[in-house]
């Protein structure tokens, strides 16, 4: 009896020691972190769909058109300025609703079922006005789906790596880039039609939200600067208690008063309006300086994904590894652009450097990787530093009219 008590105060004292306590304190640390992880490739991967639903329909442009008896006026309204204003409008309610009730994740969800829901509807479409407003209600679902994602993000990882970790999320779009022709392409070999096309990519879209409500919790709000300040979560709850008349009182005080962040939030509109001008007319551009190249749009988006990937973790990286996190991050928005610009104008001009078109196509390739390499840095980062700029409470409304704003610069 004697020996099987000493037995078990040893085992009792082995499984109580600080070695134990230690080795069972990292083995929870490292599940945490692989947590955190799935939880932001998730996030990924719903941005990415989000942004890929916006303009699969293109690739399929002409069988839209011949199946429905489409104008050219009306194909243009179905990815036109009226669904870029939908979208920007519609976020700020949405976000405020999200900070009010305290549930972001429970809002995403519902967001993605909805726009999930209407590209399954617009492959069920038999005219325009059915496809047009299935269009407009899915641009409202995807609304506010950048502003949720930032500020979920902002909350599950410490400022250390908050740089890193929302710079992965925007690696979905070049994602889209990379892969978004080839998905397509896949359809057309195999005689997809687009509205059976659309209904596949719905239904993916779909059982991605059942994961996400899965595996991705809604983290406490968390004040950055103050990592976890008491005072701060506090005042969070009381807001929410207070009433949504009140919270929106503090939202509109605050922004109002807010001039870096409007400063900071124009600069990336015009950051962001030069990208996109960029991106929409370069490509016509270079095909009718070197129409002998039948590869080069592939290789253009190969370039764009594999390149703007690497950019924005890069910025990321950049960012998290120095100690004055948010200057570097103003470093290689603004910085990082100018020097971009000079290797687009080589784009632009790259006939007449190289002499001939195979000279001149590898000019334009050369330039094209070194001007995304330093563009591309930003977007990332940028999003930590406004994330750092916000009060935990008004996060998402806030991060709404960032994006809310972005769009109806570059739209225009």
């Amino acid at each position: 009896m004697d020996t099987d008590e000493k037995r078990h105060s040893r085992i009792s004292s082995q499984a109580n020691s600080p070695a134990t306590q230690r080795h069972r304190s990292t083995a929870r640390s490292k599940l945490r972190a692989a947590h955190i992880l799935l939880m932001i490739v998730l996030l990924l991967l719903n941005y990415f769909i989000a942004q890929y639903d916006k303009f699969v329909l293109s690739y399929f442009q002409a069988e839209v058109i011949e199946s429905l008896g489409l104008t050219s006026t009306q194909y243009g309204l179905l990815s036109g300025y009226a669904t870029g204003i939908i979208s920007a409008l519609t976020a700020i309610p949405i976000a405020f609703l999200a900070d009010w009730s305290g549930r972001r994740v429970w809002t995403l969800t519902a967001a993605a079922l909805w726009w999930n829901a209407c590209v399954i509807c617009q492959g069920y479409s038999k005219n325009f006005w059915q496809l047009f407003l299935a269009r407009l209600a899915m641009s409202i679902g995807q609304s506010p789906v950048e502003a949720l994602s930032i500020s979920v993000i902002s909350d599950l990882v410490p400022v250390r790596w908050l740089f890193l970790a929302e710079s992965i999320l925007y690696v979905g779009v070049y994602i889209g880039e990379a892969v978004s022709a080839q998905i397509a392409t896949a359809f057309l070999k195999t005689d997809t039609p687009w509205n059976v096309a659309l209904r596949a990519i719905g239904i993916v879209g779909l059982v991605l939200i059942v994961m996400l409500r899965l595996v991705v919790r809604e983290p406490p709000r968390t004040n950055l600067v103050a990592q976890l300040d008491e005072e701060s979560d506090d005042e969070d709850r009381a807001e929410r208690k207070s009433g949504w008349r009140a919270l929106l009182v503090a939202s509109v005080t605050q922004v109002v008063r807010m001039k870096s962040f409007w400063i900071l939030t124009l600069s990336a509109g015009a950051r962001q309006f030069s990208g996109n001008v960029f991106g929409w007319y370069m490509p016509a551009y270079l095909s009718s300086r070197y129409a002998s190249k039948a590869n080069l749009l592939s290789n253009y988006g190969i370039i764009v994904g594999v390149v703007g990937t690497v950019a924005v973790v890069l910025g990321g990286v950049v960012c998290s590894a120095t100690p004055r996190r948010p200057a570097m991050a103003l470093y290689i928005t603004a910085i990082g652009g100018m020097i971009s610009a000079v290797f687009v104008i080589c784009m632009v001009f790259s006939r007449e450097a190289g002499g001939s078109e195979d000279a001149g196509v590898r000019v334009v390739y050369g330039c094209m990787s070194a001007a995304y390499l330093t563009a591309e840095l930003w977007l990332g980062a940028f999003a930590s530093l406004l994330a750092l700029l916000l009060p935990p409470r008004i996060k998402t409304v806030c991060l709404s009219l960032y994006t809310c704003t972005i769009i109806l610069i570059y739209s225009s």
